[in-house]
């Protein structure tokens, strides 16, 4: 019998499930999970297949849940937003500010649905903002017999902690109520600074914005910050010709044929990245701020991430820096740097301390294991965490140790799925069987 393929949004995580369900209500997503039991198929959702890693592969049942995408209730007065699991981030952001609300915090990247970025820890930028997980209030959770079960921190607070970061592991999350807050304009500065002075002034840059970042450059000197601040003024959106400019031409296209070219010539890299940071420039935008946060990202890379305590921040980056110069890697794509507040989600990788986040990259078809396995060395060292869509290495056994609430969450995740109907082999490797 042939069967069905899926592939994730880079193209390197493939698989051929027996079935790929495409339900379009509660009710049909029921049903779904009610045919999924009886073939005993392992279940796995696919949200915009935006994870780097195999968290979706199965070869039973794959949901996606594209047609449940609709926004259910906006509650101006509250904040309070109710809609289905598969809507994305941008279209979600896009609803709320036509009735006067916005995410507090955002990624760069909004094509995430809601329920893939808040089940693997997805987050934004500011030391003054948890991941996007801790905006939900309750969660509609479907189990592998069709039943659903609504829990928030009322109701039931152990489940509702598992659940807003629980990799897809305790059932299908098919609708959330999330807290917005008031609509929201972003003065957006992205600009070039000395690689040496951000690392000394950190703290000073993360603490003195509302929100902070930086792309850092291996063999160069200079590093791009981001820098987003709330402002009165009205949105000033880029001319169509100038947003395609910056945001296609330069962003993405240039980038590409940059990466391209160290790709074919590892030698060219050093001075392709020195020259890449020079030529950066600066640019400003004010706008809402949603459209601040979220840029259109077409590189094809892979992804590695890890939190770790803030305090460690500055030490860290040099760390990885100097090992991303090291003649046995060629790394054409810089590394980014980001800070979030703590939560208290039970897998949550910030979750109980204020984390700086550091993301490296590879580019398409070029040698990426050696290079993040060596920064996931630094990252251990640190007692790194890392975000659970995107590369890494680590197994439940050593994972366990680095999350205070690692019980609380398995004694959920086997009151909800005791057959283990969620449980792929990266589900397995990361939480057990």
């Amino acid at each position: 019998m042939s069967r069905s393929m899926w592939r994730n949004f880079a193209g390197d995580q493939v698989c051929h499930p027996r079935a790929i369900e495409y339900p379009g209500s509660a009710a049909e997503l029921s049903a779904v999970l009610e045919r999924a039991d009886k073939h005993g198929d392992i279940v796995r959702v696919a949200g915009s297949g935006h994870s780097f890693n195999d968290a979706v592969l199965t070869d039973g049942t794959l949901v996606t849940l594209n047609r449940m995408n609709r926004v259910l209730d906006i509650d101006r007065g509250s904040g309070l937003v109710r809609c289905e699991a598969g809507i994305s981030l941008g279209a979600l952001s896009a609803a709320m500010w036509d009735r006067g609300l916005a995410f507090a915090n955002l990624g760069d990247i909004d094509v995430q649905s809601i329920a893939g970025a808040t089940a693997t820890g997805t987050h934004g930028a500011g030391t003054g903002l948890p991941n996007l997980s801790a905006s939900l209030r309750s969660i509609e959770l479907t189990l592998a017999d069709g039943s659903r079960i609504e829990v928030d921190a009322g109701n039931d607070p152990q489940t509702y902690r598992a659940a807003r970061v629980s990799l897809g592991a305790l059932g299908v999350v098919s609708a959330v109520t999330l807290q917005a807050v008031p609509a929201f304009t972003l003065s957006g500065v992205d600009t070039l600074a000395s690689r040496a002075e951000v690392l000394d002034r950190i703290d000073e840059l993360a603490d003195g914005n509302d929100h902070f970042g930086f792309f850092a450059f291996t063999h160069s000197p200079l590093v791009m910050t981001k820098t987003w601040n709330r402002t009165t003024e009205p949105p000033r959106p880029r001319s169509k010709s100038a947003e395609w400019i910056h945001e296609e031409l330069l962003t993405n296209y240039a980038f590409w044929a940059v990466c391209r070219m160290g790709r074919a010539r590892p030698q060219w890299i050093p001075a392709l990245n020195r020259l890449c940071s020079r030529l950066s420039g600066t640019t400003r935008t004010v706008d809402r701020s949603y459209r601040v946060f979220a840029t259109p990202r077409r590189v094809p890379i892979t992804e590695m991430e890890y939190a770790i305590p803030r305090e460690h921040a500055a030490d860290a980056v040099r760390r990885v820096l100097a090992l991303a110069e090291e003649s046995r890697f060629d790394v054409p794509v810089p590394i980014e740097v980001r800070f979030v507040a703590p939560d208290d989600a039970f897998l949550s990788p910030a979750g109980g301390r204020p984390s700086c986040y550091i993301a490296v990259h590879q580019f398409e078809k070029m040698e990426w294991e050696p290079y993040f396995r060596a920064v996931e060395d630094i990252m251990i060292g640190y007692g790194g965490r890392p975000h659970w869509g995107k590369r890494h290495f680590r197994t439940a056994a050593d994972l366990a140790p680095e999350y205070p609430h690692w019980d609380q969450f398995a004694a959920v995740r086997d009151r909800l799925d005791p057959q283990r109907r969620f449980t792929n082999a990266y589900v397995s490797r990361v939480l057990g069987e």
